[in-house]
């Protein structure tokens, strides 16, 4: 696959609909997780907006009005402290491609980062205070990474998924320092953060949905 890979924006409803079938796949998982250190209802909530997404979405929307979708959905439409960090994470990502007809690695690039600089914006939190952050920040800087070495869109993709998965296993060894489970101090050592968790179901089902239209067209 050339560097210059690319797929169509108008096939955005494949991404979507990847994101929401790991979330619908995995609600149970990520709500003991979460329970383990925090309200329990992460997956609960998750679950919730990418239904009402998956019932709301246009079949011929593209890849920025779904992203735009799904953060509109999740900022207004479930609970939770998550809601709004995720809504203005895909928010931006739909709009740091809007109007596009293809979808290149450069583009994902600019998504990636728009998307994480909105979080760490709103979240105030660090890698390392046992958050999302964990696994969006090396997810990030791998797939930037990945692009500076001129690799090709699907092993920047790839690269993007392992580093996302290692960082959402970092969670595991840290304490939280930010929100509710960081009164818990020592004891929330020893489970993996369910917004870290979260974020690399995502990022997975982005990286494996966006490859497989590489493929395809490829």
């Amino acid at each position: 696959m050339s560097s210059a890979a690319s797929f169509a924006a108008g096939q955005g409803r494949v991404v979507i609909d990847a994101l929401v079938a790991t979330i619908d796949e995995n609600a149970a998982m990520l709500s003991e997780i979460d329970g383990a250190i925090g309200d329990g209802d992460h997956g609960i909530n998750m679950r919730k907006g990418f239904l009402i997404v998956r019932d709301e979405l246009a079949r011929d929307a593209d890849l920025s009005a779904g992203l735009t979708l799904v953060g509109e959905t999740l900022m207004t439409r479930i609970g939770g402290a998550m809601g709004p960090l995720y809504g203005s994470f895909f928010i931006e990502m739909g709009g740091a491609c809007a109007g596009l007809e293809r979808i290149d690695a450069a583009t994902v690039g600019r998504m990636l980062a728009a998307g994480r600089a909105v979080v760490e914006d709103l979240g105030e939190a660090h890698v390392g205070d046992k958050t999302l952050l964990d696994t969006l920040v090396p997810a990030s800087e791998a797939y930037r990474r990945s692009l500076d070495a001129s690799a090709p869109f699907a092993e920047a993709l790839a690269a993007m998924a392992e580093a996302a998965e290692r960082g959402k296993e970092s969670t595991r060894d840290l304490v939280a320092r930010v929100g509710r489970a960081s009164r818990l101090g020592e004891r929330s050592r020893g489970v993996l953060d369910a917004g870290a968790t979260s974020c690399w179901l995502l990022l997975t089902a982005l990286a494996t949905s966006m490859s497989a239209l590489l493929t395809q067209e490829g």
